[in-house]
């Protein structure tokens, strides 16, 4: 039995999983008429915190839940959750590297059937993103992605993707 921001569940299925899970996006029906999101870093970070996680979060993950909304990873994502792991271990602050390691192995293992990769048209995306702005490149990197994917980008930092066109939503507001 797991717990994650305060709901009990059996499997790596629930408020903090994804909801459709299998064939790359871009093969699924469009006929779903359901939002899919994007979870960005700090969000998906957010629910590490159990019962302290933002209210609004926890009900993002419960409504997606409740509407059967499909809920994906970038890439990038992943790599900030590896840095995380491995700054912490860099500090000397074994213990917490190693509990960190563990809750992002979950988080991984719960999602990998929608963890999103970079292919030749989100690259080119990304580069069209970053001109004339070069600034926030993984931010890019993350709404190039939700672009081409057409996915809504679950996210505290709606700066960093105010001027990529993406749809934004922001669960901490």
């Amino acid at each position: 039995m797991l717990d994650f921001i305060g709901v009990k569940v059996q499997t790596l299925t629930g408020i903090f999983t994804p909801n459709i899970a299998g064939k790359p996006l871009k093969e699924k029906e469009k006929s779903e008429n359901r939002p899919a999101y994007l979870i960005d870093t700090n969000v998906i970070s957010e629910i590490r915190k159990g019962k302290r996680t933002n209210r609004g979060v926890r009900a993002f993950f419960r409504q997606a839940a409740a509407d059967a909304s499909p809920l994906y990873l970038s890439v990038v994502t992943v790599a900030e959750l590896r840095r995380g792991v491995d700054l912490i271990r860099h500090r000397g602050d074994h213990p917490q590297a190693s509990a960190l390691e563990a809750w992002v192995a979950t988080i991984l293992a719960g999602y990998a059937p929608n963890i999103l990769p970079v292919d030749i048209e989100i690259s080119q995306t990304w580069g069209h993103l970053r001109v004339p702005d070069p600034t926030h490149e993984l931010d890019k990197l993350i709404a190039a992605t939700a672009l081409i994917n057409d996915l809504t980008v679950v996210t505290r930092n709606v700066a960093d993707f105010a001027r990529t066109g993406v749809r934004l939503l922001n669960p901490f507001d």
